[in-house]
């Protein structure tokens, strides 16, 4: 297993090279990222010694200390112990942003705490008529519905004769291009009695991804079976077992003859960058994939 967990971006967690060199769990990330995306090996930034999630470890003794450190608070400007801040920014700042308790019938109001308790007492969204305030609540109850939507076809489709779901793995390879460029493919699987392969690219394989912020992949499910008649399917990729990545779930729909057996490219619907230089940066993607048949 992996020396180091998969955390959330915290200068809390702190990597050490063979050396002793530290760097924060979010730059040690995004290195082994960008490193996956040149195809080199990735190393230290001090010392360019060969780093890794194996060959690293973490400095306990380092991190409590520098949990102690004193860190400014992004509201108040304050400082604090960094083992306090977190929850300083959470409960106790009079200066973190905070919303109006009408917040439920249409109030606008964010600001920050010590100006609550006056924004309350003056805002005018409880004298508001019912004509005004169904206005505001149709607004809300269409987001609402669109959210409801999403998990009802979810169920709706956990209803059907012929579903499947399998772990996928995918792993890296490189094109055959002069300047070659990541990809990633799923050694083939088997779902609904058929054979598969999911294949997957990054910034929609853009030339220099790696001098791009924004990270993104897309992938496409590929049937690799002989089908006498067309099937029609829905399917949709999500977070494996024991993996910590943010899938918000989408529902593709393809149907697929023996002529047009390959979906486009579908964005895999990850939450930001963030978690995908995170998946960039694992040695290989495991997700779960559902599809669903839909029978005539």
């Amino acid at each position: 297993s992996d020396a180091l967990p998969r955390t959330e971006f915290s200068v809390a967690i702190l990597p050490v090279c063979t050396n002793g060199h530290l760097m924060c769990a979010g730059c040690f990330i995004h290195l082994l990222a960008d490193a996956r995306l040149k195809e080199e090996q990735a190393t230290c930034p001090n010392c360019r010694c060969e780093i890794s999630k194996s060959l690293c470890c973490r400095n306990l003794a380092v991190e409590k200390a520098v949990s102690e450190l004193p860190s400014e608070c992004g509201f108040c400007v304050r400082q604090f112990p960094r083992s306090l801040l977190e929850r300083h920014q959470k409960e106790e700042c009079q200066d973190r942003v905070t919303q109006c308790k009408y917040k439920r019938i249409g109030c606008p109001w964010q600001g920050p705490y010590h100006e609550l308790t006056v924004h309350e007492a003056e805002c005018t969204h409880p004298a508001k008529t019912g004509n005004e305030l169904m206005e505001i609540l149709d607004e809300m109850d269409q987001s609402h519905k669109k959210e409801m939507q999403l998990y009802n076809s979810i169920f709706s489709l956990l209803s059907f004769e012929k579903i499947g779901y399998t772990e996928v793995q995918f792993r890296p390879y490189r094109t055959d291009d002069f300047i070659t460029r990541l990809y990633y493919e799923t050694p083939r699987f088997t779902v609904l009695n058929q054979t598969w392969v999911l294949k997957a690219r990054v910034n929609d394989s853009e030339r220099n991804p790696n001098l791009s912020c924004k990270r993104t992949l897309s992938f496409q499910l590929i049937l690799k079976s002989k089908i006498s008649s067309p099937m029609e399917c829905s399917f949709l990729l999500l977070k494996g077992p024991y993996d910590d990545v943010k899938i918000n779930p989408v529902i593709y729909h393809f149907v697929f003859t023996n002529e047009n057996n390959e979906t486009e490219y579908v964005p895999l619907p990850i939450i930001d960058s963030v978690e995908c230089n995170k998946l960039l940066a694992a040695k290989n993607i495991n997700l779960r994939l559902f599809i669903f048949q839909i029978q005539k």
